[in-house]
């Protein structure tokens, strides 16, 4: 297996991406001024630079471990996973994740029951960025794949808990909370794991009985048979040394007919001579009717097709459902099954055109095939991913900008092109700078990955966010995707149980520690600022 993680980051790349993220930091602070109309500068400048702090730190933890499986299986590089994300996770916060803001500021926590003030709305959700950057920061330094989500829910119950406190008392504050959400994102600590991992479990089943043990048996079977021509090929030239002169020359004349007439493709056993022809024959004939190919044709454009519906299906419905651009489920249905049956044709051909050493490499080949799923999942996943999780940053931030400009709370903010094009720009260089830990813990920690597996994770976590979505189960894109990985461990028997301790700890101390930092942040910023 393939160890990407461990390359080394070019000093060169390093400073394209710190110039980059620098050089739009500049802009946006620019363009920002002008849009708030210079009002409150100085906070201005405070919420921007832990909006854009936030939003690295999502691409270093949430965007890191979307594509740690594709990583650790050797499917692709850090590098070629960086410019995937940069493509589609930048494509998907832009064109679709603006929708998705206006749930972070009015999920959890009634802010309205308060009746706060301006200044304290944009205090309040200040100090969830600033809690959720920071405690994003100390997991993915340790290389933990949190909820970015629960640590931005946690910001936001935190600094209200705290403002409802100084407001009308603890029983107020405590009021405000949609405790019925707190309890549904504990349920998903366990739900989504159990989810992912289950469906992972019976999917790379699936993949390992049906496909790679029967392509492991198969070239077992081809080894042998390979191994008996060579031991023909060595007890034919042992016999014929043993033959006296006068034998030797009508044997080598038999030899040189049957070599003639094995070359006709209508050549049978009772036309050939000699025994080592015969036996020669046989062989061939026995290696012939081994399909080596039974599994990839029969099982690769299944399992393509049924990947490239659901990816399909995350796409137009969580991606794309947020441009306002939307499909009857007949016309989605359609699509997906377009798709579903181009690429199951696509495949299917594929495995017709294998020739040569590649029927007998029957491992290379099938990772070949994986490796180029896998690469259609990410893609789709980033642009989900995107197009949602961008929001944890965007949210507050939009609604603080919000409040600035116009120095009211409005119960919507429309999310202006900027905003989304920096804050995604900011996604990349996070996971470029410090998205390794939280790549190597899921992609090669918990357990060894490849193509095959890897491919196996990432659709079964997609299915499981898909339909928990649909159902309104509450689960967690990070936590799926973890139990999806520890899935692929429990079939392989080689899960490494002791890393799960700390992971586990920390997706329950996500949202407290968001809850805490966010309220000595409220505090310090309402006596400081």
């Amino acid at each position: 297996m393939v160890n990407s993680t461990k390359q080394t980051t070019p000093m060169a790349a390093n400073a394209f991406f710190a110039l980059l993220l620098i050089g739009m930091s500049i802009y946006f602070i620019q363009w920002g001024l002008g849009y708030t109309l210079y009002q409150q500068v100085g906070l201005f400048m405070v919420a921007s630079f832990f909006g854009i702090f936030m939003a690295f730190n999502i691409g270093g933890n949430d965007v890191a471990n979307s594509f740690g499986t594709s990583v650790g299986a050797g499917t692709l590089t850090v590098t070629q996973a960086l410019a995937i994300a940069a493509i589609f996770e930048v494509s998907g916060a832009v064109l679709a994740g603006a929708a998705v803001t206006d749930t972070i500021r009015s999920g959890i926590v009634d802010i309205g029951k308060l009746g706060v003030s301006p200044s304290q709305f944009i205090y309040l959700m200040l100090s969830a960025l600033i809690a959720a950057a920071f405690w994003l920061l100390f997991a993915t330094k340790r290389g933990l794949p949190v909820s970015t989500t629960h640590a931005i829910i946690g910001g936001i119950v935190g600094s209200s808990i705290v403002l409802g406190i100084s407001i009308g008392g603890t029983e107020l504050a405590f009021s405000t909370v949609k405790w019925s959400k707190i309890r549904d994102i504990a349920i998903s600590w366990v739900v989504s794991p159990v989810l992912g991992g289950a469906l992972s479990y019976v999917l790379y089943s699936i993949i390992k009985k049906n496909i790679l043990a029967y392509n492991d048996k198969v070239e077992v079977v081809v080894k042998a048979i390979k191994a008996q021509k060579k031991n023909l090929k060595r007890e034919q030239k042992e016999y014929f040394e043993k033959l006296g002169e006068v034998e030797k020359l009508p044997y080598t004349n038999a030899m040189l007919r049957d070599q003639e007439v094995y070359k006709d493709s209508d050549c049978q056993r009772e036309d050939l001579e000699t025994e080592y022809y015969r036996s020669l024959y046989d062989l061939e004939r026995k290696r012939e009717n081994i399909d080596t190919l039974k599994a990839l044709k029969t099982w690769v454009p299944l399992i393509a097709a049924l990947g490239a519906v659901i990816m399909t299906a995350m796409v137009v419905f969580k991606g794309l459902a947020n441009t306002g651009l939307t499909l009857s489920t007949l016309q989605a249905g359609l699509v997906m099954g377009m798709l579903g049956a181009m690429v199951w044709l696509t495949a299917f051909i594929y495995t017709k055109t294998i020739r040569g050493k590649h029927k007998e490499d029957l491992g290379k080949a099938t990772f070949v095939m994986f490796s180029w799923m896998q690469v259609f999942t990410a893609c789709a996943f980033a642009f989900s991913h995107g197009s949602n999780d961008i929001a944890n940053a965007v949210g507050p931030f939009v609604a603080i900008m919000d409040v600035i400009k116009n120095n009211a709370i409005e119960a919507q903010a429309s999310v202006p092109g900027p905003v989304m094009v920096t804050f995604g720009v900011a996604l990349i260089v996070g996971l470029w700078f410090i998205g390794k830990e939280v790549i190597q813990t899921v992609g090669t920690n918990l357990t060894e990955m490849h193509p095959a597996s890897g491919f196996a994770a990432e659709l079964a976590a997609a299915a499981v966010v898909m339909g928990a979505s649909s159902l309104g189960i509450p689960v967690s894109s990070t936590h799926i995707l973890v139990g999806a990985v520890l899935g692929i461990g429990l079939v392989n028997k080689n899960t490494n149980w002791r890393l799960m301790r700390p992971i586990g700890l920390a997706w329950v101390i996500t949202l407290p520690a968001a809850a805490g930092i966010s309220a000595i942040s409220f505090m310090l910023l309402t006596k400081f600022l």
